[in-house]
């Protein structure tokens, strides 16, 4: 499972129930891909695992690796992941 810094840093900030609640589910994720919700429209190709209010937005890469995309607050995750996914690549 490959996690990006910035969302690696996210998971250290938060409150220690949910970063618990968020570690549950990147295991559950680990062990069955196929748990989160596909996503459609402009992130078709992606899954969101629900954990309360926040949502794991990954992917599965080759050779079964699993790319986290972005953990947020489902108000806000949706919209910050196509703009993540928008941009041009060398920004990234």
């Amino acid at each position: 499972m490959r996690v990006p810094d910035d969302v690696a840093e996210l998971v250290r900030t938060l409150h220690p129930v949910l970063k618990a609640k968020i570690k549950a589910g990147l295991d559950e994720i680990r062990r069955e891909p196929e748990s989160g919700k596909p996503l459609r429209e402009e992130l078709i190709g992606l899954r969101s695992f629900r954990v309360g209010r926040f949502r794991i937005i990954y992917r599965e890469a080759s050779a079964g690796t699993l790319d986290i995309v972005a953990i947020g607050p489902r108000r806000t995750i949706y919209q910050e992941t196509y703009r993540l996914l928008s941009r041009p690549k060398d920004s990234l």
